[in-house]
């Protein structure tokens, strides 16, 4: 029976129906998980066989479908029929598309790219991808800790660094965060320094932001805290960039050599940009005016082909039965060892050279445990890291819905898996055979136990001392008082900061304090801060109308490290960013002259005009009404006399430091903005030399001597 002639099934729109369409494939700067089947095993043929295949759409069971614009009804304005096999299926997956964000390090972004050994680990671990030139497939995802995943990227937070590397000998995680040390001590108050966080549980606010009672609460009682909080009201808590951050393993690990011999160590990433940080109120106007800043620029450095890169590095140290070095407890992870005792040797160099194709099959989906580990990486006693073993992995079971996660493109090893482990949910590969256990002899006895030939995971024999009673107590070492101490090493970072650094933490302080409400918080947080420093307890004090308590502990002295402080000179310009503001009398040759100066020096140029189209030919990038000084680390005026709407930025760039540039009639703007031709990153000239003095100014950050004229 055909269909009625007032029912005809819908035409497709376009007249060569059976033609089939073009998919759209990754965009130049995308790379998506490499093409391996779930037991690791390589597939010939391109990654795109795992997007949607043919012309047609169809049901997720391949039924090539006409409508999905109108339900199945009955009669033109009946009811919807529950028999609509499409409308159901569509609607069901829709509800279902949410998985449980992520706890901590909700909202996050990665990319893809390699990492290169340089060989000077060779001689302290057997593991293959530290060995020379050994280039390795890397994963790396960047996080803020508190946040949700609709949360702003420029709040101050500590950010996680986390690489997942593809070696031959599996997949090795090194999860890490911008910042050396932890809030606590042991594992089992991770819940409760993360509640005291988060969100207050009555109006779930604020978001995404320590500046509430409940995280002083916390910090203040907790005093191992001290040392992460001084970190985190620092301006490492508020970076510039992703491509601008260090990372940290923060705990000690032990690394095996090829002969057995073992030493410590502790993991550093250094950023090849150098360090860079934010102001606090551009994190306040960049959280309204871009709040996907973060990962905005780390996607349009990589697209633009400016490279992020990291070299990592590690501190060495003597694996001796106390784990102590310098007195300091290796295992403590609220202490770090400063670069002065111990250098960080550079054993390779990460570059990230692609975004991914799929954020959600890819950065959310991404799963990073320490259990990780390959041969030659071991951990160490650390408490923190032993429960971070345990709650890693438990963590992936409920955000991905099952033990199979390691099938999930972005998580298969690039090496043979052969685990026994069979069924469960998401269970893709298909097993053949009927003995999966050990021993048999059904299955030929297979797999065999891997030996050292085979690159064998085998923990080394390392001393322990015996046990003398079963308890609940801290790790602190008889030899040391390092799990004690709080306070000896803040107060060190604190006095290893330059002046400006310093006054800028003093003022987080205020400003977190200030937003609690408890007058016994904020009074047992001047306790913390006076058992520190006298001044900066005495500053905070008089913001928040309160006299400091006398100290109630006893003051170590530690001698301050230079390395600690961001302050470090001139760095590459790579990435950065620079609006080149123009009106209608500019000409196309000088507009192109100093954009193509800038692109040599891998600078990303903006042309910012009245009007969007072109100025003078060249393409106008943000107009008037559309930009703001957060964009930009730099700004050169080309014509003029500008627009008034510009006098906002040359404003906001006047006061956050930043390098500003003139030529000719727009020097103007600079004069009727009170700008001093003659202070540092001020330059007032012609188009090459005002061209030339920017990319110099880049290099250093900021004018320092503008908001530090102190330091």
């Amino acid at each position: 029976m055909g269909f009625p002639e007032h029912q005809q099934p819908p035409t497709p729109p376009d007249e060569d129906a059976g033609t089939p369409c073009e998919q759209a494939g990754p965009e130049p700067d995308q790379e998506g998980p490499a093409l391996r089947g779930p037991t690791g095993a390589p597939i010939p043929g391109d990654a795109s066989i795992r997007a949607q295949q043919g012309g047609a759409l169809t049901t997720a069971q391949g039924l090539p479908t006409a409508d999905t614009d109108h339900a199945l009804k009955a009669g033109p304005r009946g009811p919807v029929l529950l028999q609509d096999i499409h409308l159901r299926e569509k609607i069901t997956h829709f509800d279902h598309e949410r998985i449980p964000e992520r706890v901590v390090h909700a909202r996050g972004a990665g990319a893809h790219g390699v990492f290169v050994a340089n060989g000077a680990a060779a001689e302290l671990t057997r593991a293959t991808f530290l060995a020379a030139d050994a280039r390795t497939p890397v994963f790396v995802r960047f996080s803020t800790v508190l946040g949700s995943r609709g949360s702003a990227d420029t709040v101050r937070d500590t950010r996680g660094f986390a690489v997942k590397f593809y070696t031959d000998d599996g997949v090795y995680d090194l999860v890490g965060n911008n910042i050396p040390v932890f809030f606590i001590q042991e594992a089992i108050k991770f819940p409760d320094v993360i509640h005291a966080g988060k969100p207050q549980p009555d109006r779930e606010i604020p978001q995404a932001q320590s500046a509430h009672d409940t995280f002083w609460d916390f910090v203040t009682l907790h005093t191992e805290a001290t040392a992460h909080t001084f970190w985190n009201m620092s301006d490492r808590a508020l970076p510039r960039s992703f491509r601008m951050m260090e990372g940290f393993g923060i705990h000690t690990f032990r690394l095996v050599a090829a002969d057995g011999t073992t030493s410590l160590v502790k993991f550093h990433w250094k950023p090849r940009l150098g360090v860079h940080s934010l102001l606090w109120e551009e994190t306040q106007l960049t959280a309204g005016f871009d709040p996907d800043f973060h990962r905005r620029d780390l996607a349009e450095a990589i697209a633009a082909g400016t490279t992020p890169e990291w070299d990592l590095g590690v501190q060495v140290f003597p694996d001796t039965p106390d784990h102590l070095f310098e007195g300091i407890d290796l295992l403590d992870p609220t202490k770090i060892v400063p670069e002065e005792l111990a250098p960080v040797r550079i054993i390779g160099t990460l570059r990230l050279t692609a975004n991914p194709v799929n954020f959600f099959a890819e950065t959310e989906q991404v799963a990073f445990c320490p259990s990780h580990l390959v041969p030659g990486i071991e951990v160490t006693d650390d408490p923190l890291l032993q429960g971070r073993l345990f709650s890693y992995l438990d963590t992936q079971l409920s955000r991905l819905g099952g033990p199979n996660f390691a099938q999930l493109p972005i998580n298969t090893p690039h090496a043979d898996v052969n685990d026994l482990f069979r069924d469960g949910m998401h269970q893709t590969a298909v097993h053949p055979g009927i003995a999966p256990y050990k021993p048999n002899s059904l299955g030929g006895g297979c797999p065999y136990a891997a030996s050292l030939a085979d690159q064998a995971y085998v923990e080394s024999p390392t001393p322990i001392p015996p046990p003398t009673a079963k308890l609940r107590t801290t790790a602190n070492s008889p030899e040391a008082v390092s799990f004690a101490d709080h306070f000896s090493q803040p107060r060190m970072f604190y006095r290893s900061l330059t002046k400006g650094e310093r006054r800028r933490l003093a003022d987080a302080f205020s400003f977190e304090l200030g937003k609690c409400t408890s007058d016994t918080v904020r009074r047992r947080a001047l306790q913390m801060l006076v058992n520190v420093d006298d001044e900066l307890a005495g500053y905070v004090g008089g913001q928040l109308g309160l006299d400091p308590p006398a100290p109630d502990s006893d003051r170590v002295e530690l001698a301050p490290s230079p390395a600690l402080s961001q302050r470090k000179g001139g760095f590459p310009v790579d990435g950065r960013t620079v609006a080149v503001l123009v009106d209608d009398t500019a000409t196309a040759g000088a507009v192109e002259e100093v954009t193509d100066a800038l692109a040599q020096a891998k600078v990303t140029p903006f042309v910012v005009a009245a009007h969007g189209g072109a100025v003078g030919g060249v393409p106008v990038a943000r107009t008037f009404a559309t930009m703001r000084s957060i964009e930009f680390d730099g700004a050169l005026l080309l014509g003029g006399p500008l627009d008034p709407r510009v006098d906002l930025l040359v404003e906001e760039m006047w006061r956050h430091g930043k390098a500003i540039a003139a030529v000719g009639a727009a020097a103007e703007v600079l004069q009727r903005n009170g700008v001093d031709f003659d202070a540092p990153g001020i330059t007032v000239a012609d188009a090459v030399t005002a061209t030339s003095a920017l990319l110099t100014d880049l290099g250093e950050h900021r004018a320092w001597a503008r908001i530090e004229p102190e330091s």
